[in-house]
């Protein structure tokens, strides 16, 4: 078994696990010594894990950390343990003072679930106060599996770990403000582009103005980005499940497209289908919104099911609309002008969703 397959392993197990777990001792055993073990140290050597791990701190006297991990007789990882339900804070955490007298460059706070991993980027031999790992065990995603296989004793290498740590940690920060940027674009970030493009003097009114123009933008752009991957996966697929064609196949199909029109999905109608999906990103998971198109309307549907249609787009060359259905199952159809419009229905469509959940309808 390959390590992403031991952490997916790992993943499974807290998710069955985790409502039953009442105390950080069960939440240790259960959750973090096999997250210990699955990084390839023994966790019955005392030469290469030690619980409750004491170091004399000033007046700070028996103070403890709940792991070290040992290599060459010295700590290089510190560990401390909450309960799988508590929150981590490294405020007033005696991990902090544990980094700055002992040898080991990386501390964990965890609580079985949740990772973060520090080390000292700003300052030397001083833990610095954010992360620059954090993930979810029930949510790691294949680049984070990466970074903490760095960990596993096979590969631990002090100093590529601190250079991968130096890039993720100001990576995730850029993220961080990119993300924020999205939500709410600041005027620093707003002035930027008007500045741009903007033939005259910047002013208040003008930021304002294209505050909202700017917001609209950045989305658009990471839709169009979306839908261009979306479809050059979906081309490369069918490429490669497409068997060649016989001669009696190229007749066959040349008598299909005679009868009927091809149906062709517009970038227009996968913009309009994320868009519905960000909406609903909060009542229901996103992979259970699915769509089927037509050659009269393009169908946006809960779990791929026609009879849970959530809304229809009518995108023609002059005219868009978007048909809503309601608990009866009428469809009311509302023209929108563009497809950012869409948000104003975004109750309507929740209220769909959510009829259809409490019918349970299969």
């Amino acid at each position: 078994m390959d390590f992403k397959d031991q952490v997916k392993q790992l993943s499974e197990r807290v998710l069955k696990l985790k409502d039953q777990l009442l105390t950080e001792e069960a939440t240790k055993n259960a959750f973090i010594m096999p997250f210990i073990q699955m990084l390839g140290y023994d966790i019955f050597s005392p030469n290469e894990v030690v619980p409750e791990f004491t170091s004399d701190i000033g007046i700070k006297k028996g103070e403890k950390v709940d792991y070290a991990i040992f290599k060459d007789n010295a700590p290089i990882i510190l560990i401390e343990c909450k309960h799988c339900k508590q929150k981590l804070d490294i405020h007033d955490n005696q991990i902090l003072r544990y980094f700055n007298v002992t040898k080991a460059k990386f501390a964990i706070l965890t609580n079985g679930i949740k990772y973060q991993f520090y080390t000292d980027l700003v300052e030397q031999n001083m833990m610095d106060a954010k992360p620059f790992l954090e993930f979810e065990i029930t949510d790691i995603k294949d680049i984070q599996i990466e970074e903490l296989k760095k960990f596993h004793k096979s590969y631990f290498n002090l100093e590529n770990i601190l250079s991968s740590a130096s890039e993720l940690k100001y990576t995730n920060e850029i993220k961080a403000i990119l993300s924020q940027e999205l939500k709410a674009p600041t005027e620093e970030f707003v002035r930027y582009f008007a500045q741009r493009v903007y033939p005259k003097k910047v002013t208040q009114n003008v930021i304002f103005q294209f505050s909202d123009l700017v917001k609209r933008s950045v989305h658009q752009v990471i839709s169009d980005l979306i839908t261009d991957r979306l479809k050059s996966a979906i081309d490369k697929e069918n490429e490669n499940a497409t068997p060649q064609p016989t001669e009696q196949t190229l007749v066959n199909e040349q008598d299909i497209e005679s009868k009927e029109k091809v149906v062709e999905t517009t970038s227009d109608e996968m913009e309009g289908f994320f868009i519905v999906k960000s909406i609903l990103r909060t009542d229901v998971d996103s992979y259970r919104i699915a769509y089927r198109d037509a050659q009269s309307y393009f169908a946006i549907l809960l779990d791929n099911n026609n009879r849970k249609t959530i809304c229809r787009l009518y995108f023609g060359a002059s005219k868009k609309c978007i048909g809503i259905f309601d608990n009866a199952k009428k469809e009311t159809k509302y023209e929108i002008q563009n497809l950012d419009e869409i948000y104003n229905y975004g109750e309507l469509l929740k209220m769909t969703v959510q009829t259809y959940l409490s019918l349970q309808i299969v």
